[in-house]
């Protein structure tokens, strides 16, 4: 027993833990020699264990045992294993940033291929991984992370490097994955912060579990940037190569993916880009080329014969400059106007919208009126202020194939192509014509109207018959010109307007009205009122596609198609419904067949003589308003119509003359405008077959009996009939004597018979020239 209780009782072995009393002290306690209970067992070894820590040095008392130090790290690990655990399940990938997914809207020519321009901010456009070449998915793999395809989405110590090189101020230095990455770019954003490298981490992990490596290599793809303003690999196969995607070979897809480090250091064919920058590019390059290689997506042949490609030099995005605008806002204005889509829809960006435009057909016509009118604008000083609109339509489908709306929508952003403030002058007799026609309309006196009816072609006489509650009208024809008695067909050939009003009266203004809506007129077209009595002469100012798409239903022979301007729209492979286009009768085949024989005269020996240089069947009418405030020509052959209209506009948007802006006594609709479109339609029809007019005019072109015909002097004469034909006639522009600027005697009735035969066709004809001819 000496020995326990020595152990026991001395103090000096107790605090030495290196004694062996300790140990047998321990062990008594243990053992329950004393008879202690458990509890007290514990607490004389807590307390034993305390005073061996207090008698320790303070050096040594700092120090964790090794239990301790063992139970602090398995703490750690848990609460880290733990964190980690709990912020994955917790950590959801945020919707996409909007700048990830924000695009442009593509417009296109009537090919699908050739692109007219894009609206919106960014020059990105999404497609679908089958849309890009294996080999820019290769490069992009060699390039940025060749163990894409087996890693789970990180890389540790990419990640672990980018801190330490963000915590020193260095910025990230690379090392993530193309995961990583698409999660940075598509998710969150380019904040060279630690907290959003754990964010990218985490939400990397969960990406990589729930989507597919193709969709998120599509997705990479899609939104990194190459330089040039090129958001996506489709925009840079476009802005570097002037190809898209799915077209580009190794070489190619290796420069894009090198561009991926560096964009605009790499820029080969870019004044900015240094000599070293060049040669880092092809240091880069050529590192792709040995990934794709070393990875087996490049046989060593192909590498060791494989050459860098060929930059095209940067060029400006086709956004909204030139033509492009105004074809954009023809398109939107349609899509808008049909209920096709709305405009927050398509502000959304991504759509492709095919548009019905002719590349070569809207070059001829902007060269046409660029061409015509630099001669004009070179006589005046004021000349800048005069402007055009156009529009080109086929009549067998409806399609706008070419509008003109200004020279550059940037620095004229107003569309005159679309313009309804430009009153259309007496391009609007032909749907006098039409509702006379149509009604089988009589003159006052009661004959049935018809192209060979005579009217009285006094200037300024006053139109009998209107409603009563529209005011006295008394027209004057252009330079007070007096016709006497001349048909309805020569009459359109002169543009003689008392001849014209007076019919619009016989025949109803309500009727007259109705027709130009039938033949494709808006009904809400500014000035085209039944109470107006000068309607046929043209008060209304419908916009060129309108214009040129309701003499496309005379060509059509009555058919009516409302001009449309879109095929298709679509995004991700999702189209839009499309409005039906379907033909309806306007007018009978023989009503449009005659308005168009008639229309004929006017170029064949009227006003429109100019378009005779075009050598193939047309037919038109020309328009001058008061004042010389514009200047049209609506006209068409069987394969298109068109109608040009010219009007001079001072900087505060007020409408002066073309004559006095051109320097000129005036600017006919039979010349610059006739110009214009003989000028076009030579381009736009000169691989189209030669095609002439098919008329069934019915008994409308069927002469009268002979008769005796009342004339305002106490003579009258008698001539025979010609012989009825279905072949196209020439109406006779020129009155049976010359005209003069006196008013002749008013006959004090209506004649009662119908002239016999047009007169003779004349010796001379005015020269194309000579801009102050009758409208």
């Amino acid at each position: 027993m000496g020995s326990s209780d020595r152990g026991m009782d001395d103090p000096d072995s107790l605090a030495n833990p290196m004694d062996g009393g300790t140990l047998e002290a321990e062990d008594r306690a243990e053992g329950g020699g004393m008879g202690a209970s458990g509890r007290d067992r514990r607490r004389a070894k807590k307390a034993a264990r305390k005073a061996r820590r207090k008698a320790l040095p303070w050096y040594r008392r700092i120090i964790p045992t090794w239990r301790m130090a063992l139970g602090g790290l398995l703490t750690a690990v848990l609460l880290g294993v733990a964190a980690f655990v709990g912020i994955y399940l917790s950590v959801e990938p945020p919707n996409a940033n909007a700048a990830a997914v924000a695009q442009a809207n593509i417009y296109y020519y009537n090919d699908g291929k050739t692109v007219i321009g894009q609206t919106g901010e960014t020059n990105r456009i999404i497609i679908p991984l089958n849309q890009i070449s294996p080999e820019m998915q290769h490069a992009a793999v060699s390039a940025e992370d060749r163990t894409f395809y087996s890693n789970q989405g990180v890389s540790l110590t990419g990640m672990a490097r980018a801190a330490w090189d963000t915590a020193r101020g260095q910025g990230v230095q690379g090392g993530s994955t193309i995961t990583q990455q698409y999660v940075k770019n598509y998710y969150l954003n380019q904040n060279q912060t630690i907290s959003r490298k754990i964010n990218e981490f985490f939400i990397a992990l969960k990406v990589d579990r729930t989507e597919s490596k193709s969709d998120i290599l599509a997705g990479y793809l899609n939104t990194s940037y190459f330089g040039r303003g090129a958001y996506g690999v489709q925009a840079a196969a476009q802005a570097y190569f002037g190809i898209n995607a799915s077209q580009l070979n190794a070489e190619q897809s290796a420069y894009l993916a090198a561009l991926l480090q560096a964009p605009s250091a790499y820029d080969v064919n870019s004044s900015t880009t240094t000599q070293a920058g060049k040669q880092a590019a092809v240091n880069r390059w050529n590192y792709v080329m040995d990934g794709m290689t070393k990875l087996g997506y490049l046989n060593a042949a192909d590498r060791a014969k494989a050459t860098f490609p060929t930059v095209k030099k940067a060029a400006s995005v086709k956004g909204m400059s030139g033509q492009a605008g105004y074809l954009i806002d023809i398109a939107d204005n349609y899509l808008f106007s049909n209920k096709v889509m709305t405009r927050d829809e398509l502000s959304q960006g991504g759509w492709k919208i095919v548009t019905t435009f002719s590349k070569s057909d809207q070059n001829a016509l902007a060269g046409s009126v660029k061409d015509e009118l630099s001669g004009l604008k070179s006589n005046s000083a004021k000349a800048k202020y005069i402007r055009a609109g156009a529009a080109s339509v086929e009549p067998s489908t409806g399609k706008v194939v070419a509008a003109y709306g200004g020279p550059d929508y940037i620095t004229q952003p107003y569309n005159d192509a679309l313009r309804d403030d430009i009153a259309e002058g007496s391009t609007f007799k032909a749907f006098t014509l039409a509702a006379a026609l149509s009604q089988h309309a009589t003159t006052q006196d009661g004959r049935t109207i018809t192209p060979y009816t005579t009217y009285d072609g006094t200037s300024g006489r006053q139109v009998m018959g209107l409603p009563p509650n529209v005011a006295a009208y008394n027209p004057p024809n252009e330079d007070d010109m007096n016709y006497g008695q001349i048909s309805v067909a020569t009459a359109m050939a002169k543009s003689v307007n008392s001849v014209y009003a007076q019919m619009a009266a016989d025949v109803g203004l309500d009727q007259v009205r109705q027709a130009a809506i039938n033949a494709g007129l808006p009904a809400d077209t500014p000035g085209m009122s039944a109470g107006n009595a000068s309607i046929a002469l043209g008060t209304s100012s419908p916009n060129a596609i309108d214009l040129a798409g309701a003499y496309a239903t005379f060509a059509n022979h009555g058919m009516q198609i409302t001009p449309w301007s879109v095929q298709s729209v679509s995004q991700d492979g999702e189209s839009k419904t499309m409005p039906q286009h379907s033909a309806k009768q306007a007018f009978d085949r023989s009503v449009a067949d005659t308005v168009t024989q008639v229309l004929q005269g006017v170029v064949n020996n009227g006003t429109g003589y100019a378009a005779q240089a075009l050598g193939r069947d047309a037919a038109g009418k020309t328009g001058t308003t008061d004042a010389n405030k514009s200047a049209w020509f609506a006209g068409y052959t069987p394969q298109l119509s068109t109608a040009v209209g010219l009007f001079a506009q001072l900087p505060n948007n007020h409408q002066m003359s073309l004559g006095d802006a051109a320097g000129i006594s005036r600017v006919n609709g039979g010349s610059y405008p006739t110009q214009i479109w003989t000028n076009y339609m030579q381009q736009a029809l000169a691989d189209l077959p030669d095609v002439s007019f098919d008329l069934q005019t019915g008994s409308y072109y069927t002469a009268p009996t002979p008769t005796t015909v009342p004339t305002p002097s106490s003579t009258a004469t008698t001539t025979p009939t010609p012989t009825p034909t279905r072949t196209p006639i020439t109406p006779n522009p020129w009155p049976t004597s010359q005209p003069t600027t006196q008013p002749t005697t008013q006959p004090t009735t209506q004649p009662t018979t119908q002239p016999t035969t047009p007169p003779a066709t004349p010796t001379t004809k005015p020269s194309p020239q000579n801009v102050v001819q009758t409208p």
